[in-house]
């Protein structure tokens, strides 16, 4: 079993593998093929956040995203992937809510708008995802350092936010 979460933009490869016999796709080149699909998504953002599963081709997507369209979108993309045996859609639609879009926007700024962390608002997908739900933040994706994991995490404490919980990994390279 290979297991595959897009945590934020970044593929994080977990553990065992299944080889595939013959001209069967391998779950790690069937995973990395869903993940290109969702993160050249052109609607897909910084809030939102999808992780990926794939076991013996079965692929299952999991998360949260801010419109009911992406979660459908993303299910076409990927769904159209040869190879996949079976699609399982469990993303979340996050709720319509003015005072989590605004946080969205605060949050945001508050982190990539900080000197440490324009190298990674540069990016074509900037690692670090913003989840806002009922003025809660979940901060996922992969930083470079626990330093920048950690100012991250004090620059999401802004006004209005009720709390925040770090799922920021630290890359490994």
């Amino acid at each position: 079993m290979r297991t595959f979460a897009l945590v934020g933009l970044v593929i994080a490869a977990f553990v065992a593998q299944t080889t595939a016999a013959g001209a069967q796709m391998s779950d790690a080149a069937l995973a990395e093929r869903v993940a290109d699909a969702v993160l050249n998504y052109a609607k897909f953002s910084i809030f939102d956040d999808v992780n990926i599963n794939v076991d013996n081709r079965n692929v299952v997507l999991t998360g949260r995203v801010t419109i009911p369209l992406k979660r459908t979108e993303i299910e076409q993309r990927v769904a159209q992937i040869d190879g996949v045996r079976s699609l399982t859609n469990e993303i979340g639609v996050l709720p319509v809510s003015q005072t989590d879009d605004r946080l969205r926007r605060v949050v945001a700024n508050a982190i990539y708008n900080h000197a440490n962390f324009w190298r990674y608002a540069q990016r074509s997908h900037p690692p670090i995802h913003i989840i806002i739900e009922h003025q809660r933040v979940t901060l996922t994706g992969v930083v470079e350092n626990q330093g920048d994991r950690i100012l991250a995490y004090s620059l999401a404490q802004v006004s209005g936010v009720l709390s925040v919980e770090n799922r920021l990994q630290v890359s490994l390279r």
